[in-house]
């Protein structure tokens, strides 16, 4: 039921989609000119590395060896298939998870926080700012700092801020500093758009300090491709030629594409993202060129968006409550080449505990809606008496989302 490899057969070089793309993705435009950005335009947010990674023709890109050092700790990480989960649905269908949520920070954060961190003291840089959701990338971000003796500062959206206190305790315990966000309006539950211009704002601002992204952008769905590289292995050590489907959630993107995009150019495999119904941005976004803040201070994105202004309610999986999708995600989407499902978190949070009830592990808000997609890929299989191979990201574990799960479990869940 569950398949490793050893540490010396994790993948060393990442996977660049943007080559296999049936079209080139529109650039990036300067938040002033509307003209496309140029590297000087980035310079002063990112190291020249990453830049360059963000716009690479190259279809493999080599991981550093730094990095390969770290990521050992914990990856591979395992591929387990859900036979309890499998029995309780009397489905004919069979699936399998991407683990991630044995990292340091409980989830697939770090995959690209620990790159971004070696490029940026690699050239110089002292320090990050960041934005964060419900923790997860904040607190990832803050582990690789400390691994590369950075400093850290963390803009966490407000409504988090005051539903997850133990991230923010993650964040302090690896030594950077947390503050909710807008850090200019102690009554507004906050978004990630708004977080995210407080940090660009802090970053600009300073000279020893660049900005980091934990989603969205290419080159940080590049570093977390090893997720769907690892998969790729691990499913034919189990019998598998191929899965018939490709599940993870989406907020902007990081963790669908990391275990996606590897699969992108395998005929018959199909992909889908999830997202929440109070912040559809794929299912009921429009395409268009949008900012990645609220303030409207960074580069345009082509992408399927809600408005830069859209402030989402205030669900529990607040990794997903961002406003506009990663311009990869939403070139698949738009081209047909991956579908998009949203679901109501009370529906998302019966398919967790379902999950909970039978594999033994208790899923992030944000991971459960990729378990709510397979299971009903699973459901579906059942009544079409079809076998299926269903593959999900297991982006990050819920031990510290417990409020949630007791919200759900005791009828205060609003369904937003």
């Amino acid at each position: 039921m569950r398949w490793n490899l050893t540490p010396e057969q994790i993948p060393t070089a990442w996977f660049n989609v943007l080559p296999r793309l049936t079209e080139p993705l529109p650039p990036p435009l300067h938040p002033g000119t509307r003209e496309p950005v140029g590297p000087d335009d980035l310079a002063p947010l990112f190291p020249m590395a990453l830049i360059g990674q963000e716009v690479s023709a190259e279809p493999w890109i080599d991981v550093p060896g730094p990095v390969l050092d770290v990521l050992r700790l914990w990856r591979p990480t395992p591929l387990v298939r859900a036979r309890r989960l499998e029995e309780a649905l009397g489905t004919p269908a069979r699936i399998y998870y991407k683990d991630e949520s044995v990292s340091p920070a409980g989830s697939h954060k770090p995959n690209t926080a620990v790159a971004q961190a070696f490029y940026n003291k690699e050239e110089g840089t002292r320090r990050l700012s960041t934005e964060t959701g419900a923790g997860q990338w904040g607190s990832a971000l803050s582990f690789a700092c400390s691994l590369f003796d950075l400093e850290c500062k963390v803009y966490m959206v407000r409504a988090s801020y005051g539903q997850k206190p133990y991230r923010r305790v993650m964040i302090e315990t690896w030594g950077g500093e947390v503050v909710p966000s807008p850090v200019d309006d102690p009554d507004h539950p906050g978004s990630l758009g708004t977080a995210i211009s407080d940090a660009v704002r802090d970053a600009a601002g300073r000279d020893d300090t660049h900005y980091s992204l934990g989603s969205v952008l290419n080159h940080v769905l590049l570093h977390q491709t090893v997720i769907g590289l690892e998969a790729k292995e691990q499913l034919a050590l189990a019998g598998e030629e191929r899965p018939d489907v490709v599940i993870g959630s989406c907020g902007g993107g990081s963790n669908l594409g990391g275990l996606t995009l590897p699969f992108v150019p395998d005929e018959g495999v199909r992909l889908v993202a999830v997202e929440p119904t109070s912040c559809p941005t794929l299912t009921e976004g429009r395409f268009d060129y949008d900012f990645g803040d609220t303030a409207g201070m960074t580069p345009l994105l082509p992408m399927f968006t809600l408005g830069h202004d859209f402030i989402p309610p205030a669900i529990h999986a607040g990794g997903l409550r961002y406003h506009g999708d990663a311009p990869i995600i939403s070139a698949l989407v738009r081209g047909g080449r991956m579908e998009a499902v949203a679901y109501p978190q009370a529906k998302v949070f019966e398919a967790a505990v379902q999950f909970a009830r039978t594999q033994g592990t208790i899923a992030a808000p944000e991971t459960s809606h990729a378990i709510r997609a397979a299971i009903d890929e699973a459901l579906a299989a059942k009544e079409e008496g079809a076998e299926r191979v269903i593959l999900f990201g297991y982006s990050g574990h819920g031990l510290l989302d417990l409020q949630a799960y007791d919200d759900h479990l005791h009828g205060r869940l609003v369904d937003a």
